[in-house]
């Protein structure tokens, strides 16, 4: 129950500072120094909170890597000219970045999915990232991990893609609200693709008595 009450709280955080703090920022500070202003500052808060939770679990994986990506890409997306449209469409390279980032790591053979993971399982005290490894050079691992990349970059490319036709749909203040549950909706439906990929394969591994497969699988997931 103590455990259940901690994550409510740190969702209920969550949204607090990276949903309606922004949007409370901008309604404050566009009447008075204008959208461009406005739009830097609502940025600040959710920058903040990822550098705390990045500081405070001292670990480097998936979320995390993807966290500190995302940092730098918002920081960069803040620089220069241009009107607030511009400035939402920067931001949105941020998800386009990173999708592209999966896809062309398919490109060259070395999907992303496999290193993020591996990545989390480095710090793990059992024998899973030796059970991870082994099955680097297996066929049919290397297609589950291309596969996992193939779909996260899509995902990502499509919600951003989304999101700039949105930019120049939405007012300003009506877009504030609703990218928020684009983003947490890509990121929740990519999840549970995950969650059901990875059921079926171990399920397939499992009628092809190849566990170590499955359990490869289960290490992959929980990396993520």
């Amino acid at each position: 129950m103590a455990r259940f009450r901690g994550r409510g709280f740190h969702v209920v955080a969550d949204l607090a500072v990276n949903f309606a703090l922004p949007l409370l920022i901008y309604n404050r500070v566009a009447p008075v120094y204008g959208d461009v202003t406005a739009l830097l500052a609502s940025a600040a808060p959710p920058i903040l909170w990822s550098l705390g939770e990045f500081a405070i679990r001292r670990t480097v994986d998936a979320i995390s890597m993807l966290v500190l990506a995302g940092i730098a890409l918002s920081l960069l997306a803040m620089m220069g000219g241009g009107g607030p449209r511009f400035l939402q469409l920067r931001e949105n390279l941020v998800s386009a970045l990173i999708g592209l980032l999966f896809l062309g790591s398919v490109a060259v053979g070395r999907p992303l999915i496999y290193y993020l993971a591996r990545a989390t399982m480095v710090r793990q005290a059992d024998d899973s990232l030796e059970r991870f490894e082994a099955l680097r050079h297996n066929a049919g691992f290397r297609r589950v991990m291309t596969i996992m990349t193939l779909v996260w970059g899509c995902g990502l490319l499509l919600s951003a893609s989304v999101a700039c036709v949105l930019t120049f749909v939405l007012s300003i203040q009506a877009y504030l609200i609703v990218h928020h549950f684009l983003g947490y909706g890509t990121m929740g439906a990519l999840g549970a693709w995950t969650f059901w990929y990875r059921r079926r394969v171990e399920r397939s591994a499992r009628l092809r008595d190849e566990g170590v497969v499955s359990a490869a699988m289960r290490d992959a997931a929980t990396g993520l």
